[in-house]
């Protein structure tokens, strides 16, 4: 029998085997033989050392326990990793399995199987690293593996572009994050993510270096995250083949909210660049929001959601409520990956939905009804939650104004219900919706503790109450007056994304511009292509 002790000494080795795994198998993918099965079979693989990694971490965690030799072979094995690898293993094998149908009979699937292993072996060891620079360096790698899939179709044009503009924000997001780390190393004398965190947690007030680099992150961080006014390449790669677009989005682009949670100990001190990372992410999720609603593209609607999400983890990460943003990370890496590889049912979908029995007109009583009902539910269930804690309620005003946005949020559900239902009907479901928030809530508040308490909770807490109220009065606005004034003055700028992309794509271009050079593809016909 093996005791919990041979277990965890045992961990290392075997979470090793993950990179490991996706990394051997980049390089001896068949050429021609079913490569696209072959890179099934590794990632199944390495889902089931992942889920030995995770059973691992949880009980090292349970029971208190160390994990021996990690640190010493610059591995960083808690709950956070295990549950980070479940999902990486996880996403992975589902991509890989719907890649062989997508890609049947493209002769191009020996490099896009290559590439998306390769991908796979840096995200996992990125995840797995207790060190800044080879983080930093398995970051790069993802980025660029990433590229080569992103112009899988090099006979696109927009393709090469977008990945081009990609190229450019990830080179500066990667300076960034060698002068950050190059700050915070020489201050604290090593690059470990524990020496970095036993000496943040032993500062009172962080020096100025300390304090550039954490700006330098979270600079890092917004760039490849896709924050405005950077994002335009996000809502552009929709020329890759969809399973690319499902690993972009429910998993690459999620980095910086990790890299946010691995440095939270840092982060929780550096007030500076907690406001800037509040800021920047409350506006994007604002702005995106508000764009997302004027696309009738499926997939570049869904580019926009991300955007957005991405910002309110990022407004998670700025209010110093970690362990919601590693929940956010999760859910919403779950909830995208489906999104984009169901897209090309959402047309069935909504012939579906217009063969049913309309839903009874819109009234303002039943609107104003299903805001208080979700007001109601979510303010008792919060206070039970605060009672049951045993905390007042103005100790955590992050919480409050996170309660809010869940009130917003579950309004207009509870508006869809309350048309199709009774009242005993939608009280159930907003019941049932607030409940499972606050479960999670506090689950995930003992997967992930951070001892030095927000800098920024109650002004942040105020930004963030006051912006996500005035996107849902924007939003009501514009569908109860959808022809009025403000629509009509509002509509064009939301449908043009505000011009920040074309402004931002002049500027990249006037300092590192795209060649397109023609190449002859019939005797008599010249095709423009891009050179990245």
């Amino acid at each position: 029998m093996i005791t919990l002790s041979a277990w965890l000494s045992f961990l290392p080795g075997l979470a090793a085997l993950i990179p490991a795994v996706f990394g051997g198998a980049a390089l001896i993918a068949p050429a021609r033989r079913s490569p696209l099965e072959f890179a099934t079979r590794a990632a199944t693989l390495a889902f089931g050392f992942a889920l030995l990694t995770g059973a691992g971490c949880g009980l090292a965690a349970v029971t208190g326990s160390v994990v021996p030799t990690a640190d010493a072979v610059g591995m960083r094995l808690d709950v956070v990793t295990g549950v980070m690898l479940v999902l990486v293993s996880s996403l992975a094998l589902v991509i890989a399995r719907y890649s062989q149908r997508y890609l049947h009979g493209d002769p191009g699937q020996p490099r896009y199987a290559r590439w998306l292993l390769a991908t796979l072996a840096a995200v996992a060891t990125l995840v797995l690293t207790a060190n800044l620079w080879v983080l930093a360096a398995a970051w790069f790698c993802t980025s660029v593996a990433l590229h080569q899939l992103l112009t899988f179709y090099a006979d696109r044009p927009a393709a090469l572009v977008a990945a081009h503009k990609k190229f450019l924000v990830s080179r500066l997001a990667d300076a960034c994050m060698v002068g950050a780390i190059a700050l915070l190393s020489g201050e604290v004398g090593s690059a470990r993510l524990g020496a970095v965190e036993q000496w943040a947690s032993a500062q009172a007030v962080l020096p100025g270096s300390a304090q550039t680099a954490a700006v330098l992150f979270v600079v890092a961080v917004a760039l490849k995250s896709a924050q405005l006014p950077f994002h335009g390449w996000l809502m552009q790669v929709m020329e890759a083949p969809t399973p690319v677009s499902a690993l972009l989005h429910a998993g690459v682009v999620n980095i910086g909210g990790f890299l946010m949670i691995r440095l939270s100990p840092l982060m929780a001190r550096a007030e500076v660049a907690q406001l800037i990372l509040l800021g920047i992410g409350l506006t994007t999720a604002l702005i995106a929001a508000l764009v997302m609603t004027t696309r009738v593209s499926i997939k570049v609607a869904l580019a926009w959601s991300t955007c957005a999400q991405m910002g309110f983890m990022l407004v998670q990460c700025g209010l110093g409520v970690w362990h919601l943003a590693l929940l956010h990370l999760i859910a919403h890496s779950l909830y995208k990956a489906h999104a984009f590889l169901a897209s090309g049912s959402t047309v069935d979908g909504w012939r579906v939905h217009a063969l049913l029995a309309p839903s009874r007109p819109a009234s303002r009583p039943r609107a104003l009804a299903a805001g208080a009902l979700a007001a109601a539910c979510v303010g008792g269930i919060l206070s039970l939650h605060l009672f049951w804690l045993g905390h007042p309620a103005h100790e955590d005003a992050s919480l409050l104004a996170l309660a809010l946005v869940l009130a917003l949020a579950i309004a207009p559900f509870a508006y869809q219900v309350l048309a199709g239902g009774t009242l005993r009907t939608a009280a159930l479901h907003t019941v049932g919706i607030s409940s499972l928030y606050f479960v999670w809530h506090e689950a995930f508040r003992h997967v992930l503790t951070v001892a030095a308490p927000p800098v920024v909770s109650t002004v942040g807490a105020a930004l963030v109450a006051a912006g996500f109220a005035a996107l849902f009065a924007a939003q009501m606005w514009l569908r109860e007056f959808p022809n009025g004034r403000f629509a009509r003055t509002l509509h064009p700028m939301l449908f043009a994304g505000f011009y920040l992309d074309e402004l931002f794509t002049r500027v990249t271009f006037l300092i590192w511009p795209p060649r397109f050079p023609v190449r002859e593809s019939a005797p008599s016909t010249r095709i423009a292509t891009v050179e990245v």
